[in-house]
């Protein structure tokens, strides 16, 4: 089932999100719900907030290209244990701030912790765009945006915009 998506500014985007105490039939459910949403929109990452749910899980899948196989991924209270030094600038975007994007440097590779969808706890490490699309959704987890990167001027101009949009889309 698809789920609305919060849009920018929205308080909830701005709150940092539980603990998952226990992985429930209900949070796998909202996972796969999550997943459909986020493969809809379409992206490539979804954080439980932006759909209204302040708890700490994400979904993923950076597997890009026509011919690349799904890799989706759920993973609940996602946390970086390490990250590399070297650092990455990606443009990025987020599906709560349709079309606006920046560049944002984060470091190149992270090393993540999280549990499965069965409660087992996993941990691996990732570069490239898995690295750049972790550390934006659990910044999601932790009340931030990719904006909150930028420069207060272009912040508060892409913040206008959003708003502006937002009031249009309410009167359509």
């Amino acid at each position: 089932m698809k789920l609305p998506i919060l849009l920018h500014p929205d308080p909830r985007l701005k709150k940092s999100c539980e603990a998952v105490p226990d992985i429930s039939d209900e949070l796998r459910v909202l996972a796969d719900n999550m997943l459909e949403t986020m493969y809809d929109a379409p992206g490539i990452g979804l954080a439980a907030p932006q759909v209204g749910v302040l708890s700490r899980l994400i979904v993923l899948d950076c597997e890009t290209g026509d011919d690349a196989k799904p890799r989706p991924m759920a993973m609940f209270n996602p946390e970086i244990l390490a990250s590399s030094d070297d650092l990455n600038v990606y443009e990025e975007g987020c599906l709560s701030l349709p079309d606006q994007f920046a560049d944002v440097t984060r470091p190149e590779a992270v090393k993540v912790a999280w549990l499965d969808r069965d409660g087992n706890p996993q941990e691996a490490e990732f570069d490239g765009l898995w690295a750049t699309c972790l550390q934006h959704e659990i910044d999601h987890l932790n009340g931030k945006l990719f904006i909150d990167y930028l420069k207060p001027l272009k912040r508060q101009l892409i913040t206008r915009k959003m708003v502006k949009m937002k009031r249009e889309l309410a009167r359509a």
